[in-house]
């Protein structure tokens, strides 16, 4: 859940980008904590503002050469730290009064074509998915779990319409050979119902994967949880999704302590459920017509945001029991 996914490795285009801007204005100064550094593109354009500051995020050191490059030019305007986003908490913020946290949930185009990491279903050899800071890769979840297991990953995770078939084939091949990437594929390919399609045949299931590998249901549900604690009193938090799943989990998290009564155990008696966000916009921002000719990715982003509304950080939620179901299935991992 890494940056964005862009088209041309000598360029980067940062998603929704003047529209974030515009959201968050950094032109009036103050901290921000970009949660997914990737290329620093929104990085580097909140720093082109005078009097602020950004904490960078990244669980993947690949982003390293970028972050000296930030350094070097900004000082001590930019911190960055190599952590997973859903440990913002963790951050020592005492003395910086956070006015907006940000989430970009793509991943870069390097980070797509980088042969170690195996995102991609065009990648050769064993399979990884990886994105740093992990305690198990694709290929132990492909040859490890089982049918019923993989089957639910591939259905919940990535909508896979022939999840039961892809996972039995899955199981059966693996008896006798290792599956690996190009195995992987193969296997996906001739079990699948519908041959034709806009989209390869893969592309599903090395979703599901990856987002199982890297924990991003938990994950994204613990950085929301974590950036409501951490922004403050008209602070905003802004996220960029790229699939219905995740955007289907910002979308509730967002609603359900804009319109429903949040709990705060610090508010008077009596005075307990309050509002914790404002919601401005109800629905989604899409890129314009002309960005998405520029950037054909990023035709699937969405973005929402809200503001907090009220000065609490200890708070009620249902979000993870909202999800539980989706987290069980991350809980495979435990096998593994």
């Amino acid at each position: 859940m890494i940056a964005t996914i862009i088209p041309d490795v000598r360029s980067h285009y940062p998603v929704l980008l003047t529209e974030l801007i515009s959201i968050i204005t950094p032109q009036y100064g103050g901290t921000f904590i970009d949660c997914t550094f990737g290329q620093g593109g929104y990085t580097k354009k909140i720093l082109n503002f005078k009097n602020t500051k950004v904490i960078a995020l990244d669980r993947d050191l690949e982003t390293l050469q970028k972050v000296e490059e930030i350094q070097n030019k900004y000082g001590k305007r930019f911190l960055f730290k190599n952590i997973k986003f859903s440990q913002l908490n963790n951050l020592k913020l005492k003395n910086e009064s956070v006015k907006g946290v940000i989430f970009d949930l793509g991943y870069s185009y390097t980070q797509i074509k980088d042969p170690k990491k195996g995102l991609s279903f065009e990648s050769t050899g064993q399979l990884n998915m990886k994105m740093g800071i992990n305690n198990f890769s694709a290929n132990e979840a492909i040859n490890i779990l089982d049918e019923k297991e993989l089957s639910q990953i591939f259905k919940f995770f990535g909508d896979e319409k022939d999840s039961n078939r892809i996972a039995h084939n899955i199981v059966e091949d693996r008896e006798t050979r290792e599956i690996t990437t190009e195995e992987l594929v193969r296997i996906i390919e001739s079990s699948k119902r519908k041959k034709k399609s806009k989209t390869h045949s893969a592309t599903k299931v090395f979703q599901a994967l990856r987002i199982f590998v890297n924990k991003e249901i938990s994950e994204l549900i613990y950085g929301l949880i974590n950036a409501a604690r951490v922004v403050k009193k008209d602070g905003i938090i802004a996220v960029v999704t790229f699939h219905s799943l995740e955007d289907k989990i910002v979308k509730y998290f967002f609603k359900s302590l804009s319109e429903n009564k949040s709990v705060s155990r610090y508010m008077p008696k009596g005075e307990e459920k309050i509002n914790l966000f404002k919601t401005i916009n109800k629905k989604a921002i899409f890129p314009s017509e002309i960005e998405i000719k520029n950037n054909p990715p990023s035709r699937s982003a969405k973005l929402r945001y809200v503001i907090k509304k009220e000065d609490f950080y200890d708070f009620e939620t249902d979000i993870l029991e909202k999800f539980d179901y989706l987290i069980k299935i991350e809980n495979f991992s435990k096998k593994l």
